[in-house]
């Protein structure tokens, strides 16, 4: 299966000049999310991670999907304002704008192997954010994992020192 074909490509959103790749199409297909779930699993099934943290918003959803499937715990990196506990934070920015993201203090044991888990790796802002968050707490981070990947972007620059994985990637963004 050709999962490059399940995601839609939506010009000039959320401002001209970008292709915003929406995959929601791939999750709404229950083949392509099946075997992106799957491919996922099999990279890291005997990897001996600990806990699959997740990026706001949909790396929660193949994040999630993940540490079920590997019997692990599940960590949210959420945009500022939503996590209810002690938390710390990060200041990013992003192909269009600057946001924060937030972890509890207390998700990540220090030694712990995590694997970071989103949707998709573009300039790299969100990813690095979420990789100074962990680190901050402790974790040994195995890799990061995307379903996408934007190479012409250049996210991998801003996490240079991890290992990366991506299961497809659309050139020329």
């Amino acid at each position: 299966m050709d999962l490059k074909e399940t995601i839609r490509s939506i010009p000039g959103w959320p401002m001209e000049g970008v292709i915003f790749r929406d995959l929601t199409t791939l999750m709404q297909d229950p083949e392509a999310f099946r075997e992106s779930c799957n491919i996922l699993y099999e990279r890291y099934k005997d990897m001996d991670i600990d806990k699959v943290v997740g990026i706001d918003a949909r790396g929660f959803v193949f994040g999630a999907v993940l540490a079920y499937q590997l019997g692990i715990g599940f960590v949210p990196v959420r945009k500022k304002g939503k996590l209810p506990w002690k938390t710390i934070e990060e200041t990013y920015s992003l192909e269009y704008g600057q946001g924060t993201l937030e972890i509890h203090a207390d998700a990540i044991k220090p030694g712990e192997h995590i694997v970071i888990v989103d949707d998709l790796i573009a300039t790299g802002g969100t990813v690095g954010a979420t990789v100074s968050l962990t680190r901050k707490l402790g974790a040994r981070i195995v890799e990061c994992a995307f379903i996408v990947e934007l190479p012409s972007l250049k996210g991998r620059e801003k996490i240079k020192d991890c290992k990366i994985f991506a299961i497809t990637e659309f050139e020329g963004e």
